[in-house]
């Protein structure tokens, strides 16, 4: 074969046959889904940073009403420092340990403002605040953000997660990637069980 191609026209066509073979083996394809996981998890993280710096804003708003209850506020200020605290790049996706204590601190702020948004109920002044209603319908509008950016990663992450499994692409995200399942969301332990309601 080398005496009829001679040596340059067997490197070339080497290096044809090798371009063809690991473009049919998923290694493009296997980037681009790993860079959408990663732009959607940046998306996550945006929306959570966005809410973790209302919080302070909305702590403050509520300490000015008179005898508001200390100790909801607390937990909201304790679970915005933990939620801030931990830091989850998109390298550290795969890290199922990491991921659970990211969602979990996240999930602890999400109870302790809907918390404090239950007991501002009992205050009718601060209700009417214009301050306090303006934080809280930003508030909502990023709850409904992280929302929608948690949904738009976990469709990302499920496409990956297909990629990096789907034979004949798994070997090349095993072996010449060393990619590996991303984590995904879960549903709170919370919401899986059914409302008590009383009458």
């Amino acid at each position: 074969m080398r005496k009829f191609f001679g040596k340059s026209n067997f490197i070339v066509v080497m290096a044809v046959i090798t371009l063809l073979s690991v473009s049919g083996c998923g290694y493009n394809k296997l980037q681009g889904l790993d860079e959408d996981v990663k732009g959607a998890w940046a998306e996550v993280q945006n929306q959570y940073q966005r809410r973790a710096d209302l919080v302070p804003n909305l702590v403050a708003t509520v300490k000015g009403a008179a005898n508001f209850e200390q100790e909801t506020l607390q937990k909201v200020i304790e679970a915005r420092s933990a939620a801030t605290s931990i830091k989850l790049d998109a390298n550290a996706l795969n890290n199922p340990e990491t991921f659970k204590k990211f969602e979990q601190s996240q999930n602890q702020l999400t109870g302790a403002l809907s918390r404090l948004m239950v007991v501002v109920e009992k205050y009718p002044d601060l209700k009417a605040n214009q301050n306090f209603q303006e934080l809280q319908a930003q508030l909502e509008g990023t709850e409904n953000r992280i929302t929608v950016a948690r949904k738009r990663y976990i469709d990302h992450v499920a496409e990956y997660n297909k990629g990096v499994r789907y034979f004949p692409e798994s070997l090349t995200a095993k072996y010449l990637l060393h990619l590996e399942v991303r984590q995904t969301f879960s549903a709170d332990e919370a919401s899986q069980k059914p409302p008590q309601v009383k009458f």
